[in-house]
């Protein structure tokens, strides 16, 4: 999987075929079929693993939200931060999972919506708590994953703009964010 990954994303999704993978990792074709019955299930694999590491990292912030004996904009905007460490920790599974043009599996899996999911936790919680105006929470979990993301993405391919401070910008990006959803 970790040879897969690599060039998907050296080369595009498009452009490997699994005879290439199992060259790079000097085995036959066949030993890598006795595994994965096509390229888009092996796919799906290292996206499903990419998202159970983040699950993984973001289960500990619903766990705390869960207790509410912490205040859920504080965990909201850790979680986005842990979300932005994620990506930045592992750039080559973050631009093949969320970077990448290929095919489509995330909504199908549900460990891939449950990182998301735990975003739209959070939302909710920081609405019941009247932290942050009445609005559709699907909504703003959207727009706030679009901006971590967005930041994510910039730092993984144009690491060599002048950006300030790498913690910084996440700072700021996140805090304007939630910053423009609070009652």
């Amino acid at each position: 999987m970790d040879a897969a990954r690599d060039l998907f994303v050296e080369e595009g999704y498009e452009n490997v075929s699994m005879r290439k993978i199992a060259d790079r990792i000097e085995y036959s074709p066949t030993a890598i079929y006795l595994h994965f019955k096509d390229k888009s299930e092996l796919l799906k694999s290292i996206c499903t693993a990419t998202f159970a590491g983040l699950v993984s990292a973001l289960e500990g912030i619903s766990a705390k939200l869960q207790t509410g004996k912490y205040d859920p904009v504080d965990l909201l905007k850790k979680g986005l931060q842990i979300y932005v460490d994620f990506g930045l920790a592992h750039p080559n599974h973050y631009q093949l999972t969320f970077l990448s043009p290929h095919e489509d599996p995330r909504h199908e899996d549900p460990i891939c919506m449950q990182s998301f999911d735990y975003l739209v936790e959070g939302v909710e919680a920081c609405i019941a708590a009247g932290r942050f105006r009445a609005q559709p929470p699907q909504e703003i979990s959207q727009a706030l994953w679009a901006a971590v993301h967005g930041v994510t993405s910039l730092l993984i391919q144009h690491s060599g703009f002048p950006f300030v401070a790498r913690k910084k910008l996440i700072h700021r990006v996140i805090d304007s964010m939630v910053a423009g959803l609070t009652a």
